[in-house]
């Protein structure tokens, strides 16, 4: 019994740190609305319950975020990714078009009384909690109505399609 206990409880704490390791938090759901050719409305609601809309020129929908990683101990310990979605855009799919054509970006950065991004880098002796530091973004192909969902992983930003 005792070795039965011991194995189940292995187990237990195996997948706890397995999903720790590959949690995925939404960050937002997207509603793509073609307007025309080039052109869409990107409907982006939050997990607060806000709700913002935005104009975008381009063949694909893109955003990035700033990410915050922790060591992996801090992650069994529950201690997760921090993000903070940065900007939203529209992209284009050819690079010519990319130079020449309107290009639309918004701000979707919030100004915090506290800044743990921030604080990281005015703190250098913070570095022994943080794994990474850095930008990542996700985009895809808009040509048609379609509703996604930004996820952000303790790898950086994912964009799937919602199942609903």
């Amino acid at each position: 019994m005792l070795t039965l206990s011991l194995l189940f409880g292995v187990i237990t704490i195996s997948l706890q740190g397995y999903n720790a390791l590959t949690r995925e938090e939404l960050a937002a759901s997207v509603e793509i609305v073609p307007l025309d050719e080039q052109s869409f409305t990107a409907i982006l609601s939050l997990p607060d319950g806000s709700e913002k809309q935005f104009i975008l020129e381009g063949d694909e929908f893109y955003i990035d975020a700033h990410i915050l990683k922790w060591k992996s101990l801090a992650n069994l310990l529950g201690i997760h990714t921090l993000y903070e979605l940065d900007r939203i855009s529209g992209r284009y799919t050819d690079i010519e078009d990319e130079i020449n054509k309107k290009r639309t970006v918004y701000s979707l950065a919030e100004k915090r009384l506290i800044d743990i991004f921030n604080l990281r880098l005015e703190y250098p002796f913070l570095s022994f909690l943080v794994d990474a530091e850095y930008g990542s973004a996700s985009f895809v192909l808009i040509n048609n109505n379609r509703k996604l969902d930004v996820l952000v992983s303790t790898t950086g930003l994912l964009i799937r399609k919602t199942e609903n």
